[in-house]
């Protein structure tokens, strides 16, 4: 981890939501949500080494994504957090996806703006975040939490529209 920021809170709470570390056991659930993507399915084996994996990097980087989980019904329903991403680890991006149901309800923008305070927190002074120009409710989120559109850039995917704001 670079010395000159602190490790971010691996654990949030707002009114609603709580954020927090990802266990084995949220092997199953990230399956899910991956797979609403339309994409292929992880198997539970390869979701549960990458949870290894970014449990391992939050300790060396100071920096991570969080499950989401609805306080009260104790549910999972997505992701949300600080990564290295397209972005570098002193301005790093903030990432979040739901399952489509707990779509429309703010959950997104509430976990993103948790996020942010501890982004904050840790001493960074500047967050990005890419979108596909498609994802119209991501870039929502995105503007009620005050990220400006920078630039865009092409992939295969098609438009990635980065995001940035100055905390």
């Amino acid at each position: 981890m670079q010395t000159f920021f602190k490790a971010m809170a691996f654990q949030l709470k707002t009114e609603r939501l709580d954020l927090s570390m990802w266990e084995e056991s949220d092997a199953a659930w990230i399956s899910k949500l991956v797979g609403e993507r339309g994409g292929d399915m992880p198997t539970l084996e390869s979701a549960r080494s990458d949870i290894i994996e970014m449990r391992k990097k939050a300790v060396e980087y100071g920096i991570s994504l969080l499950t989401i989980r609805r306080r009260e019904e104790g549910d999972f329903i997505g992701y949300c957090g600080l990564i290295n991403g397209r972005s570098t680890l002193e301005e790093p991006e903030i990432a979040y996806e739901l399952f489509r149901s707990a779509h429309g309800k703010g959950y997104a923008t509430e976990a993103a703006s948790a996020v942010m305070e501890a982004a904050i927190a840790t001493g960074r002074h500047r967050l990005w975040s890419t979108v596909g120009a498609w994802n119209n409710a991501s870039l929502r989120v995105l503007d009620k939490i005050g990220f400006e559109r920078h630039h865009s850039t092409w992939e295969k995917q098609g438009e990635i529209v980065w995001n940035v704001r100055d905390l």
